[in-house]
């Protein structure tokens, strides 16, 4: 009797007990627990796949002006933090460079047109990425390199001005004239021929009339599926059912590539042991007989899938992006005649009117500098860059970001950005000279 008579006391001193245990647990756990980004609200199984509209990164920066410059979604089975201001973004990929190093993992248009991910623009970070950095830098782009084609650049510029030219003498009123292709033929051209010593596009093609068709046919498939978003990269459990059928498209034009590539690479290793034999040395090699050299001391590293991942890299890089930022270009200058007026003014100065720019000018061309950096900040070719991926767990703006969080980094959001560039300086060249927290070289 008399321990029930104690139980209702012992009860609440026990539950008292368990109380008490019980908050300091969860004040300890909530000092423990990490700082997490905000996010929008989100659905089952598809996260905030259904908030994503085209164009993507006026989207993301939409909701940024909701969530802050840093937020996080969850697009399907992965996790994405996007930043959205300069200082995130060097706190991204200065401060914590070496864990945004690496690219996102399981991305089938990597696996496919990076050959398993073996390119410069898809390997993981390490020996191998290293190495085909070092190859870029030093071997293909470095200064002295790319002055060494400096007779390609001016060559296919001038061929560029001479059709407009024709085009323009041959009509007796002023019509329609379709740049994008040009430009696009340009770039591609200029390219190549450094790449290969090919031109596919123009007049002038040396009888590789079949050969240029395929190969733009060839990239004008690529340059598609690539910019194909695959729903799954976001929601792996799709891939056993290709509804669209876009992998075995890609696999297919895959195949079609490389057997072009490999084509290229074996017509100039042949070219290469028959010069070898007769005893000559050509003076001017394309990057595949750099590439080509280098295999023959180093087999493993520069195997023909690391040059064919290079060359594609190469390509995918310096052709649409070239093209799309001087069709950009020309559009601000059309819709702000009084920047073409000073550049033209510039120019006229400088360089007079009785021969073309050449790219020895520039230095004497300051306003024209500022213009194409004024292009590139409003008109970035990539305004989310490659996507990164942290390889470990890591600190961004004070929040917690897990290991194998996809990083994106809206650069078309940052340069539009009012704390950084006022809005009665959104298109106004000449603070690049101006302002002294924007410097001429564009980094800062």
């Amino acid at each position: 009797m008399a321990a029930l008579y104690f139980l209702p006391t012992s009860i609440a001193g026990a539950t008292l007990i368990i109380s008490i245990l019980f908050l300091l647990i969860c004040r300890q756990s909530k000092r423990r627990r990490p700082n997490r980004l905000p996010s929008p609200p989100s659905l089952p199984f598809i996260g905030h796949l259904h908030l994503l509209k085209l164009p993507l990164h006026r989207t993301l920066q939409t909701l940024s002006t909701n969530h802050g410059p840093i937020f996080s979604l969850a697009l399907g089975a992965r996790n994405v933090v996007v930043v959205s201001s300069p200082s995130l973004a060097e706190e991204c990929l200065q401060q914590n460079d070496v864990v945004f190093a690496n690219r996102p993992h399981s991305f089938l248009g990597f696996k496919i047109f990076a050959y398993n991910y073996t390119s410069i623009g898809a390997a993981p970070y390490g020996p191998h990425w290293r190495n085909l950095r070092r190859l870029s830098a030093v071997e293909l782009l470095s200064a002295a390199r790319l002055n060494s084609f400096l007779h390609v650049r001016t060559d296919e510029v001038t061929r560029l001005v001479n059709g407009l030219v024709a085009d323009v003498s041959a009509g007796s009123v002023f019509g329609k004239v379709e740049m994008k292709l040009r430009l696009v033929g340009l770039s591609m051209n200029m390219v190549m021929r450094m790449v290969a010593g090919k031109r596919y596009f123009g007049g002038a093609t040396e009888g590789r009339g079949e050969e240029g068709e395929e190969f733009k046919e060839l990239m004008r498939e690529v340059f598609e599926l690539s910019a194909t978003s695959n729903p799954v990269d976001f929601l792996p459990v799709l891939k056993w059912v290709d509804f669209s059928g876009l992998e075995k498209r890609m696999w297919r034009a895959h195949r079609r590539m490389d057997g072009f590539f490999q084509g290229l690479i074996d017509e100039h290793r042949s070219k290469m042991q028959r010069e070898e034999e007769d005893g000559v040395d050509s003076s001017r090699k394309t990057m595949i007989d750099t590439m080509l050299t280098l295999q023959g001391s180093e087999p493993n590293t520069y195997s023909d899938d690391i040059i064919k991942g290079h060359v594609m890299s190469l390509i995918l890089a310096g052709t649409d992006t070239t093209a799309a930022t001087i069709e950009w270009g020309m559009s601000l200058l059309l819709n702000h005649p009084e920047i073409l007026d000073k550049a033209r003014a510039e120019i006229d100065n400088a360089v007079g009117n009785s021969r073309l720019v050449q790219e020895s000018d520039c230095i004497d061309l300051p306003y024209l500098q500022c213009i194409i950096k004024e292009t590139f900040r409003l008109y970035p070719v990539a305004p989310l860059l490659i996507p990164h991926q942290s390889s470990e767990d890591c600190t961004v703006g004070g929040y917690f970001v897990s290991k194998e969080t996809m990083l994106f980094v809206n650069t078309w959001a940052i340069h539009r950005d009012p704390t950084v560039v006022p809005l009665e300086a959104l298109c106004k060249p000449r603070k690049f000279m101006e302002d002294v927290l924007i410097n001429m070289q564009g980094d800062k």
